[in-house]
Protein backbone atom coordinates (compact mmCIF):
# COMPACT_ATOMS: atom_id res chain seq x y z
CA UNK A 1 0.00 0.00 0.00
CA UNK A 2 1.54 3.64 -0.91
CA UNK A 3 0.21 6.82 -0.09
CA UNK A 4 1.14 10.00 -2.03
CA UNK A 5 3.66 12.46 -0.16
CA UNK A 6 2.46 16.08 -0.04
CA UNK A 7 2.77 17.93 -2.63
CA UNK A 8 6.37 20.73 -2.52
CA UNK A 9 7.69 22.98 -4.63
CA UNK A 10 9.46 21.06 -7.25
CA UNK A 11 13.13 21.85 -8.78
CA UNK A 12 13.76 21.94 -12.28
CA UNK A 13 14.57 18.02 -12.63
CA UNK A 14 12.08 16.89 -10.94
CA UNK A 15 9.98 19.33 -12.90
CA UNK A 16 11.97 17.29 -15.98
CA UNK A 17 11.06 14.07 -14.51
CA UNK A 18 7.71 14.96 -14.34
CA UNK A 19 7.18 16.37 -17.90
CA UNK A 20 9.03 12.84 -19.12
CA UNK A 21 7.51 9.92 -17.38
CA UNK A 22 4.31 11.90 -16.30
CA UNK A 23 2.10 11.45 -13.17
CA UNK A 24 3.96 7.95 -12.48
CA UNK A 25 7.72 10.15 -10.89
CA UNK A 26 5.52 11.57 -8.30
CA UNK A 27 6.93 10.18 -4.68
CA UNK A 28 4.71 8.08 -2.65
CA UNK A 29 5.70 6.49 0.95
CA UNK A 30 4.79 3.12 1.77
CA UNK A 31 1.95 2.84 4.32
CA UNK A 32 1.46 -0.72 4.31
CA UNK A 33 0.78 -2.80 7.24
CA UNK A 34 3.42 -4.38 8.75
CA UNK A 35 3.82 -6.30 12.39
CA UNK A 36 4.68 -3.94 15.11
CA UNK A 37 8.64 -4.38 16.15
CA UNK A 38 9.82 -7.41 18.06
CA UNK A 39 6.52 -9.60 17.59
CA UNK A 40 6.03 -12.87 15.95
CA UNK A 41 3.95 -15.49 14.69
CA UNK A 42 1.58 -17.46 12.05
CA UNK A 43 -1.43 -15.99 10.02
CA UNK A 44 -4.50 -17.57 10.91
CA UNK A 45 -6.80 -15.88 8.96
CA UNK A 46 -7.19 -13.11 6.61
CA UNK A 47 -11.23 -11.54 5.93
CA UNK A 48 -11.16 -8.57 3.43
CA UNK A 49 -14.42 -6.34 4.28
CA UNK A 50 -15.83 -4.48 1.50
CA UNK A 51 -18.68 -1.40 1.99
CA UNK A 52 -20.30 -2.69 -1.12
CA UNK A 53 -20.54 -6.74 0.06
CA UNK A 54 -22.87 -5.28 2.91
CA UNK A 55 -19.65 -5.19 5.67
CA UNK A 56 -20.06 -2.83 8.66
CA UNK A 57 -17.00 -0.43 8.35
CA UNK A 58 -16.32 3.29 10.04
CA UNK A 59 -17.16 6.16 8.45
CA UNK A 60 -14.77 7.46 5.51
CA UNK A 61 -13.35 3.54 5.14
CA UNK A 62 -14.00 1.86 1.89
CA UNK A 63 -12.50 -1.70 2.11
CA UNK A 64 -10.59 -2.92 5.30
CA UNK A 65 -8.90 -6.09 5.22
CA UNK A 66 -7.93 -7.99 8.72
CA UNK A 67 -5.23 -10.25 9.55
CA UNK A 68 -4.95 -12.54 12.27
CA UNK A 69 -1.67 -13.66 14.08
CA UNK A 70 -1.26 -16.41 16.71
CA UNK A 71 1.08 -16.73 19.02
CA UNK A 72 2.23 -20.01 21.15
CA UNK A 73 3.31 -18.92 24.56
CA UNK A 74 4.44 -21.29 27.31
CA UNK A 75 2.69 -19.49 30.45
CA UNK A 76 5.76 -17.97 32.42
CA UNK A 77 6.54 -15.94 35.94
CA UNK A 78 4.69 -12.89 35.73
CA UNK A 79 2.11 -13.73 33.62
CA UNK A 80 -2.18 -13.16 34.95
CA UNK A 81 -3.96 -15.47 35.58
CA UNK A 82 -7.85 -15.21 37.24
CA UNK A 83 -10.90 -17.68 38.10
CA UNK A 84 -14.38 -17.18 37.58
CA UNK A 85 -14.58 -15.26 41.09
CA UNK A 86 -12.34 -12.22 40.73
CA UNK A 87 -9.52 -13.86 42.40
CA UNK A 88 -7.30 -13.05 39.91
CA UNK A 89 -2.68 -12.70 40.37
CA UNK A 90 -0.11 -13.53 38.96
CA UNK A 91 2.13 -16.46 38.74
CA UNK A 92 5.21 -16.15 41.70
CA UNK A 93 7.22 -19.23 41.00
CA UNK A 94 7.31 -21.98 38.71
CA UNK A 95 8.44 -25.53 39.98
CA UNK A 96 8.73 -29.80 38.10
CA UNK A 97 5.93 -31.64 39.33
CA UNK A 98 8.29 -33.71 41.67
CA UNK A 99 8.60 -30.29 44.05
CA UNK A 100 5.23 -30.17 44.32
CA UNK A 101 3.02 -30.64 47.27
CA UNK A 102 0.95 -34.16 46.72
CA UNK A 103 -1.43 -35.91 47.81
CA UNK A 104 -1.39 -39.48 49.58
CA UNK A 105 -1.69 -41.37 46.61
CA UNK A 106 0.67 -39.28 44.74
CA UNK A 107 -1.38 -36.76 43.07
CA UNK A 108 0.60 -33.48 42.22
CA UNK A 109 -1.19 -30.01 43.18
CA UNK A 110 -1.18 -28.30 39.72
CA UNK A 111 -1.66 -24.94 41.10
CA UNK A 112 -1.09 -23.52 44.64
CA UNK A 113 -3.47 -19.92 45.61
CA UNK A 114 -2.13 -18.14 48.64
CA UNK A 115 -5.36 -18.58 50.93
CA UNK A 116 -4.77 -14.47 52.09
CA UNK A 117 -6.12 -13.37 49.22
CA UNK A 118 -9.74 -15.16 49.92
CA UNK A 119 -9.31 -12.83 53.43
CA UNK A 120 -8.70 -9.75 51.11
CA UNK A 121 -11.52 -10.34 48.57
CA UNK A 122 -14.09 -12.27 50.79
CA UNK A 123 -15.02 -14.32 47.51
CA UNK A 124 -16.05 -17.42 49.04
CA UNK A 125 -17.19 -18.93 45.70
CA UNK A 126 -13.97 -19.99 44.66
CA UNK A 127 -14.13 -22.35 48.03
CA UNK A 128 -17.35 -23.78 47.09
CA UNK A 129 -16.38 -24.18 43.31
CA UNK A 130 -13.30 -25.84 44.28
CA UNK A 131 -15.18 -28.53 46.53
CA UNK A 132 -18.01 -28.76 43.98
CA UNK A 133 -15.45 -29.39 41.36
CA UNK A 134 -13.70 -31.84 43.26
CA UNK A 135 -16.54 -34.18 43.94
CA UNK A 136 -17.78 -33.27 40.04
CA UNK A 137 -14.17 -34.76 38.99
CA UNK A 138 -14.08 -37.80 41.20
CA UNK A 139 -18.07 -38.82 40.32
CA UNK A 140 -17.62 -37.71 36.66
CA UNK A 141 -20.79 -35.30 36.63
CA UNK A 142 -20.82 -31.73 35.82
CA UNK A 143 -22.81 -29.31 38.02
CA UNK A 144 -24.32 -26.09 36.57
CA UNK A 145 -24.62 -23.44 38.93
CA UNK A 146 -27.02 -20.03 37.19
CA UNK A 147 -25.73 -16.85 38.06
CA UNK A 148 -27.34 -15.10 41.21
CA UNK A 149 -28.26 -18.94 42.54
CA UNK A 150 -26.18 -20.61 45.00
CA UNK A 151 -25.83 -24.65 46.10
CA UNK A 152 -26.54 -25.14 49.07
CA UNK A 153 -24.08 -26.30 51.82
CA UNK A 154 -26.04 -29.40 52.20
CA UNK A 155 -25.78 -29.98 48.20
CA UNK A 156 -22.12 -29.78 48.23
CA UNK A 157 -21.83 -32.10 51.59
CA UNK A 158 -23.66 -34.52 49.91
CA UNK A 159 -21.91 -34.45 47.05
CA UNK A 160 -18.26 -34.84 48.86
CA UNK A 161 -20.02 -37.59 50.95
CA UNK A 162 -20.88 -39.22 47.66
CA UNK A 163 -17.57 -39.01 46.02
CA UNK A 164 -16.10 -40.51 49.42
CA UNK A 165 -14.36 -37.25 49.74
CA UNK A 166 -13.91 -35.28 53.53
CA UNK A 167 -16.59 -33.27 53.99
CA UNK A 168 -14.25 -29.80 55.13
CA UNK A 169 -13.15 -30.23 51.73
CA UNK A 170 -9.23 -30.33 53.07
CA UNK A 171 -6.84 -33.00 52.32
CA UNK A 172 -4.08 -34.15 53.74
CA UNK A 173 -1.06 -32.96 51.33
CA UNK A 174 2.71 -34.15 51.51
CA UNK A 175 5.90 -31.91 50.95
CA UNK A 176 6.92 -32.86 47.45
CA UNK A 177 11.22 -32.10 47.89
CA UNK A 178 10.94 -34.17 51.53
CA UNK A 179 7.91 -36.49 51.50
CA UNK A 180 6.84 -35.48 55.11
CA UNK A 181 3.35 -34.52 55.53
CA UNK A 182 2.58 -30.78 56.25
CA UNK A 183 1.02 -30.10 59.90
CA UNK A 184 -2.88 -29.07 58.62
CA UNK A 185 -4.37 -30.65 55.70
CA UNK A 186 -5.14 -27.64 53.14
CA UNK A 187 -8.36 -27.02 51.34
CA UNK A 188 -7.79 -28.48 47.78
CA UNK A 189 -10.20 -28.35 44.41
CA UNK A 190 -10.65 -28.59 41.08
CA UNK A 191 -11.83 -25.31 39.50
CA UNK A 192 -11.56 -23.48 36.13
CA UNK A 193 -8.33 -20.87 35.85
CA UNK A 194 -8.02 -18.95 33.01
CA UNK A 195 -5.15 -17.61 31.66
CA UNK A 196 -5.06 -13.85 30.63
CA UNK A 197 -4.30 -11.26 27.94
CA UNK A 198 -1.70 -9.20 30.33
CA UNK A 199 1.39 -11.46 29.67
CA UNK A 200 5.27 -10.59 30.78
CA UNK A 201 6.66 -10.51 27.41
CA UNK A 202 4.29 -7.80 26.68
CA UNK A 203 4.87 -5.85 29.50
CA UNK A 204 8.22 -5.62 29.42
CA UNK A 205 9.89 -2.11 28.77
CA UNK A 206 13.03 -0.15 29.69
CA UNK A 207 13.78 3.72 28.43
CA UNK A 208 16.81 5.69 28.71
CA UNK A 209 16.27 8.98 26.64
CA UNK A 210 12.28 9.43 25.27
CA UNK A 211 9.85 11.73 24.95
CA UNK A 212 8.31 14.41 27.29
CA UNK A 213 4.75 15.93 28.00
CA UNK A 214 4.59 19.53 26.39
CA UNK A 215 2.82 20.92 29.68
CA UNK A 216 4.57 18.86 32.60
CA UNK A 217 7.94 18.03 31.18
CA UNK A 218 8.06 14.39 32.75
CA UNK A 219 8.57 11.26 30.94
CA UNK A 220 5.50 9.78 28.83
CA UNK A 221 3.95 7.04 30.10
CA UNK A 222 3.35 3.80 28.56
CA UNK A 223 5.09 0.78 26.50
CA UNK A 224 3.83 2.38 23.41
CA UNK A 225 5.08 6.10 23.91
CA UNK A 226 8.81 4.91 24.77
CA UNK A 227 7.61 6.26 28.66
CA UNK A 228 9.21 6.00 31.63
CA UNK A 229 8.00 3.94 34.58
CA UNK A 230 5.97 5.91 37.50
CA UNK A 231 7.15 7.04 40.59
CA UNK A 232 3.67 6.87 42.38
CA UNK A 233 2.92 8.54 46.27
CA UNK A 234 3.83 5.01 48.02
CA UNK A 235 7.48 4.34 45.70
CA UNK A 236 7.91 8.29 47.25
CA UNK A 237 6.92 6.85 50.49
CA UNK A 238 8.96 3.68 50.38
CA UNK A 239 12.12 5.93 49.31
CA UNK A 240 11.17 8.30 52.32
CA UNK A 241 11.08 4.79 54.71
CA UNK A 242 14.75 4.11 53.85
CA UNK A 243 16.21 7.75 54.12
CA UNK A 244 16.92 7.59 50.60
CA UNK A 245 17.11 11.16 50.03
CA UNK A 246 19.20 12.12 47.18
CA UNK A 247 17.39 8.90 45.72
CA UNK A 248 14.73 10.77 45.63
CA UNK A 249 15.61 14.09 45.13
CA UNK A 250 17.25 13.01 41.88
CA UNK A 251 14.09 10.71 40.84
CA UNK A 252 11.80 13.79 41.27
CA UNK A 253 13.95 16.79 39.71
CA UNK A 254 16.94 15.52 36.90
CA UNK A 255 14.65 12.28 36.35
CA UNK A 256 11.39 13.79 35.83
CA UNK A 257 10.61 17.22 34.79
CA UNK A 258 13.78 19.51 36.23
CA UNK A 259 14.60 20.37 32.49
CA UNK A 260 17.63 22.87 33.26
CA UNK A 261 19.13 19.87 35.57
CA UNK A 262 18.83 17.53 32.89
CA UNK A 263 21.01 19.29 30.32
CA UNK A 264 23.23 20.25 33.43
CA UNK A 265 23.53 16.80 34.43
CA UNK A 266 23.88 15.37 30.86
CA UNK A 267 26.94 18.77 31.06
CA UNK A 268 28.43 16.96 34.11
CA UNK A 269 28.42 12.98 32.75
CA UNK A 270 30.12 14.19 29.68
CA UNK A 271 32.57 16.50 31.37
CA UNK A 272 33.00 14.11 33.93
CA UNK A 273 32.74 16.38 37.14
CA UNK A 274 30.06 16.39 40.23
CA UNK A 275 26.43 16.65 39.01
CA UNK A 276 25.15 20.39 40.63
CA UNK A 277 21.84 20.76 42.43
CA UNK A 278 19.05 20.58 40.54
CA UNK A 279 16.72 24.18 39.79
CA UNK A 280 12.75 24.18 40.18
CA UNK A 281 11.03 21.46 38.46
CA UNK A 282 9.07 22.55 35.32
CA UNK A 283 5.42 21.08 38.05
CA UNK A 284 6.00 23.62 40.12
CA UNK A 285 6.38 26.38 37.42
CA UNK A 286 2.81 25.38 36.35
CA UNK A 287 1.24 25.02 39.90
CA UNK A 288 2.70 29.00 40.14
CA UNK A 289 0.82 29.32 36.84
CA UNK A 290 -2.50 27.51 37.09
CA UNK A 291 -2.79 30.04 40.20
CA UNK A 292 -1.71 33.44 38.81
CA UNK A 293 -4.73 32.50 36.37
CA UNK A 294 -6.64 32.46 39.77
CA UNK A 295 -5.31 35.74 40.40
CA UNK A 296 -2.81 34.68 42.85
CA UNK A 297 0.35 35.82 42.30
CA UNK A 298 3.45 33.78 44.02
CA UNK A 299 6.50 36.12 44.65
CA UNK A 300 9.39 35.11 47.29
CA UNK A 301 10.04 37.50 49.53
CA UNK A 302 12.80 37.27 52.76
CA UNK A 303 16.12 36.78 52.63
CA UNK A 304 18.13 33.70 54.23
CA UNK A 305 19.97 34.60 57.21
CA UNK A 306 22.60 32.30 59.18
CA UNK A 307 21.89 31.42 62.61
CA UNK A 308 24.70 30.45 65.25
CA UNK A 309 24.42 27.64 67.67
CA UNK A 310 24.70 28.51 70.89
CA UNK A 311 27.66 26.56 72.71
CA UNK A 312 26.16 23.73 75.52
CA UNK A 313 27.82 23.91 78.41
CA UNK A 314 28.81 20.29 79.26
CA UNK A 315 29.09 18.21 82.65
CA UNK A 316 33.32 17.26 83.41
CA UNK A 317 32.66 13.85 83.27
CA UNK A 318 30.49 13.73 80.28
CA UNK A 319 33.09 15.66 78.52
CA UNK A 320 35.57 12.88 79.46
CA UNK A 321 33.22 9.62 78.79
CA UNK A 322 33.14 11.29 75.05
CA UNK A 323 37.01 11.94 74.84
CA UNK A 324 37.59 8.28 76.10
CA UNK A 325 35.00 7.27 73.43
CA UNK A 326 36.29 9.30 70.76
CA UNK A 327 39.84 8.12 71.51
CA UNK A 328 38.43 4.50 71.90
CA UNK A 329 37.20 4.87 67.47
CA UNK A 330 40.03 5.86 66.76
CA UNK A 331 42.03 3.51 67.82
CA UNK A 332 39.77 1.01 66.24
CA UNK A 333 39.53 2.73 62.83
CA UNK A 334 43.26 3.15 63.17
CA UNK A 335 43.89 -0.50 63.29
CA UNK A 336 40.77 -1.37 60.59
CA UNK A 337 42.93 0.75 58.27
CA UNK A 338 45.93 -1.06 59.09
CA UNK A 339 44.54 -4.55 58.53
CA UNK A 340 43.32 -3.50 55.41
CA UNK A 341 46.50 -2.25 54.20
CA UNK A 342 48.15 -5.41 54.86
CA UNK A 343 45.36 -7.27 52.74
CA UNK A 344 46.02 -4.74 49.94
CA UNK A 345 49.67 -5.20 50.25
CA UNK A 346 48.93 -9.12 50.31
CA UNK A 347 47.05 -9.15 47.68
CA UNK A 348 49.45 -7.08 45.22
CA UNK A 349 52.17 -9.16 46.06
CA UNK A 350 50.04 -12.54 45.15
CA UNK A 351 48.89 -10.46 41.76
CA UNK A 352 52.88 -9.67 40.95
CA UNK A 353 53.80 -12.81 41.69
CA UNK A 354 50.54 -14.45 39.90
CA UNK A 355 52.06 -11.87 36.57
CA UNK A 356 55.45 -13.59 37.02
CA UNK A 357 54.38 -16.98 37.08
CA UNK A 358 55.15 -17.37 40.89
CA UNK A 359 52.84 -19.63 43.30
CA UNK A 360 51.80 -18.78 46.52
CA UNK A 361 53.76 -21.59 48.38
CA UNK A 362 57.11 -19.58 46.50
CA UNK A 363 56.19 -16.25 47.47
CA UNK A 364 55.70 -17.38 51.44
CA UNK A 365 58.95 -19.42 51.03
Amino acid sequence: KIAPKGETELTAEERLLRAIFGEKAREVRDTSLRMPHGEQGVIISIRILNRDDGDELDAGVIKQIKVKVAQLRKITVGDKVAGRHGNKGVISKIVSQADMPHMADGTPVDIIISPLSVLARMNLGQLLEAQLGFAGSKLGKRYSVPVFESVSEAKIAAALKEANLPVTGKIQLYDGRSGEAFEEETAVGVTYIIKLNHMVEDKTHARSIGPYSLVTQQPLGGKAQMGGQRLGEMEVWALEAHKAAYTLQEMLTIKSDDVVGRSKAFESIVKGETISMSSVPESFKVLMKELNSLGLAIVPTGSVEVVEEEAVSIKPEVAAEITEATAMSEELQAATFEDEEESEETEEVSEEAAEAGVTNEEVNQ
